[in-house]
């Protein structure tokens, strides 16, 4: 979705208030396509500070669908995005990248709040994502969701490099 900055960016102090909804229907990213389940309208305020300078303000809230880290069930995750932004028109491409202001969601004259979003998200990703604080995970062996059942798999983790002295104790055992 874009927004035309033309009338804000015309007068100094013009303030532009808007409520968008974005179109993305998923986040994708190297870590995979994860669906967006639910999301709110994003809350602007675009303001031109002079000098083809704005301060780009906003919140949304969405609820992205992403497999728990141990049993890889799916969890909708609710994620409270809020953000502070300053554009400078003035400087060029190569400009911004020099010095890590790189937001490529203002493009020319318009603002592209899917990208704005996107690095939002990208940003604010959770780091460990539980379906509950004591998930059990999956069996290393069989694959067996342990939250949901159990399995008879030998938990027994041998060292390889132990593997003969335990085949001794063995032998001595049956002594």
């Amino acid at each position: 979705m874009l927004i035309d900055l033309n009338e804000v960016i015309k007068n100094d102090g013009r303030v532009m208030q808007t409520d968008v909804m974005p179109e993305m229907k998923q986040f994708v990213s190297k870590m995979g396509a994860f669906p967006i389940v639910m999301q709110q309208p994003v809350s602007l305020e675009i303001r031109n500070m002079g000098d083809r300078k704005l301060q780009i303000t906003g919140s949304t809230v969405l609820t992205v669908r992403i497999p728990c880290d141990r049993c890889l069930e799916d969890v909708d995750v609710t994620l409270e995005l809020s953000f502070e932004k300053e554009a400078d028109l003035n400087k060029s491409e190569a400009e911004s990248q020099q010095t890590l202001e790189n937001f490529v969601y203002v493009e020319g004259y318009s603002l592209d709040v899917d990208k704005l979003v996107y690095s939002e998200l990208l940003v604010n990703w959770p780091s460990k994502v539980l379906c509950k604080e004591d998930c059990k995970g999956i069996c290393s062996i069989c694959g067996t969701n342990l939250n949901q059942n159990t399995c008879n798999c030998r938990k027994e983790e041998t060292d390889l490099r132990m593997a003969k002295i335990q085949e001794i104790f063995n032998k001595y055992k049956e002594v």
